[in-house]
């Protein structure tokens, strides 16, 4: 094989402290090797990269485990070239390891350019994908609230969720402080609360509250619930605007991307925060699809094939995809998707049909963004 690297360093990163191992390959293929400890104090990866770049080593590569490698990388991006390699590339045999045989094992395989490296963004999009990563949390647990807070009033004979539609609009708001604030339970009062459209079902409110029962310590708990979720609101205004303000150098590719159906401005900026707005990084649409986890896995052997389900990755824009999918589909403005998700469902099923149009999206995302 031949050696792509002739100086290189591989490199095994925990929590406390790193395992490097510098080789270098000066004649013929028998490499040389170097190996050193260093702690993952900010002033020891600083000794780390000066010892690299002594040794003229601007070459490295290092595992991505957990988020131990990012301090590692921040410090060694602007001199260094670091490829993050996927665990699952570079990981050695069990019963056969320890950290510095790891470094080295590491060091090899990237010498050899047998190491993929992963895509790792610009400073300024990885800091904007911090924020809308952190607002997909808290947008989920603020579900999580809302299905908490609607069980609360179920458990104690409430069935209010089956007559109003939205348990949090102004009628139903209404109707539920009441219940909160009140031991004695009037369902004509009850009625007398709701607002426009939401009175021709009075009746059938009086009949949903009728035998509503909820102890004093049970209010509590749906009154911290009620502040819980009026906190995570607030906090996600707050971040809202914090993005708005990452975002600015970046509007007009978001007003681009928002002209495909099914994609607003949320979605739009997920999107840049999760590939940037780089295409070169991946070099082709089907590239981007595949590190996005929507395209079919391969899997044969013997001449059987297995499995051939998609991956894993795409964690966080694999379901902005599918959601922006679902919107498509469904859009009055442009048919195109939902002909072919039409086309698509009846041979294949519905769920393999709207993965295959949130392929289409990312394919449309990158053509934009390429040119």
């Amino acid at each position: 094989m031949k050696v792509v690297y002739q100086t290189c360093c591989g490199v095994d990163v925990h929590k406390s402290f790193l395992v490097a191992t510098i080789i270098k390959t000066t004649s013929g293929v028998q490499p040389s090797y170097q190996k050193k400890r260093f702690s993952t104090f900010n002033n020891s990866i600083l000794e780390f990269k000066e010892w690299l770049l002594d040794n003229s080593c601007r070459d490295v590569c290092m595992e991505s485990t957990g988020k131990y490698w990012v301090p590692v990388f921040n410090l060694l991006e602007d001199d260094i070239n670091v490829t993050i390699a996927n665990p699952k590339w570079v990981s050695a045999v069990k019963g056969n390891k320890d950290d510095t045989k790891d470094s080295r094992w590491i060091g090899d395989l990237f010498r050899m350019g047998l190491v993929p490296g992963s895509f790792v963004p610009s400073r300024k999009i990885r800091v904007l994908r911090e924020f809308t990563r952190y607002r997909y949390k808290l947008i989920s647990m603020r579900s999580s609230e809302r299905n908490r807070f609607q069980n609360a009033f179920t458990v104690c004979n409430s069935t209010l969720d089956a007559v109003l539609s939205d348990m949090f609009g102004k009628s139903a708001a209404a109707i539920q402080n009441y219940l909160l604030d009140t031991d004695v339970v009037n369902p004509a009062y009850c009625a007398s609360l709701l607002q426009r459209a939401a009175k021709k079902k009075s009746a059938d409110v009086m009949a949903a509250v009728e035998g509503f029962k909820m102890s004093a310590e049970q209010k509590e708990r749906v009154r911290i619930i009620q502040e819980h979720f009026s906190d995570i609101n607030a906090r996600v205004a707050r971040l809202d605007a914090e993005i708005n303000k990452l975002v600015s150098e970046y509007e007009s590719q978001i007003a681009l991307l928002c002209t495909i159906p099914g994609v607003d401005r949320n979605l739009a900026i997920t999107i840049i925060s999760e590939i940037g707005t780089d295409m070169s990084e991946f070099g082709s649409s089907k590239r981007l699809c595949r590190w996005a986890g929507l395209t079919p896995g391969n899997n044969e052997s013997a001449g059987k094939k297995k499995s051939v389900r998609i991956t894993r990755a795409g964690v966080y824009l694999k379901p902005a995809l599918v959601q922006a999918a679902h919107a498509a589909v469904k859009s009055t403005k442009s048919v195109y998707f939902k002909s072919k998700y039409e086309h698509i469902s009846k041979r294949r099923g519905k769920k393999r049909a709207i993965i295959a149009i949130a392929r289409m999206i990312l394919t449309a995302v990158f053509a934009m963004l390429k040119t």
